[in-house]
């Protein structure tokens, strides 16, 4: 399992977006240039969270883009499941499947839920507010 440059780019912009939090918005270039990322393909990727109601948008010319919610209550696991679709090794195990005729006596089943269990917990349990936190010891920028 792999997650594409859209949830991967997507969690870099919102991390950005978090670390500038306390400021005014943030122009959508300004973060492309930051994550070097394109900022064509961010705006496709803005416009998934805002749908989302995770980001939200600013017009003008001291507009761009202000998290929706405070970053510590924004979890990686929402970001991703906006821009990437539920996350599971195997078809079977997300809850949109029907059983499979072997579900019953299929010893990889097993498996795959306990591996999506476990990506569910750690995305699920670490916010914007906890990679900012991680960025700002690492780069020693306490405040």
């Amino acid at each position: 399992m792999k997650l594409s440059t859209k949830g991967r780019y997507g969690l870099k912009a919102m991390f950005e977006l978090a670390l500038n939090q306390e400021n005014s918005p943030v122009p959508l270039k300004y973060i492309a240039n930051k994550q070097d990322l394109s900022d064509q393909y961010l705006e496709q990727i803005f416009s998934s969270l805002r749908k989302a109601g995770l980001i939200k948008s600013v017009r003008g010319a001291q507009g761009g883009y202000l998290l929706s919610k405070d970053a510590s209550k924004i979890t990686v696991g929402e970001i991703i499941r906006v821009l990437e679709g539920p996350i599971a090794p195997a078809e079977c195990v997300l809850d949109t499947q029907a059983d499979c005729e072997r579900s019953d006596y299929c010893v990889t089943k097993g498996i795959w839920e306990k591996i999506k269990d476990s990506i569910d917990s750690v995305i699920d349990s670490v916010t914007l507010q906890d990679m900012v936190n991680d960025y700002k010891r690492k780069t020693n920028k306490e405040e």
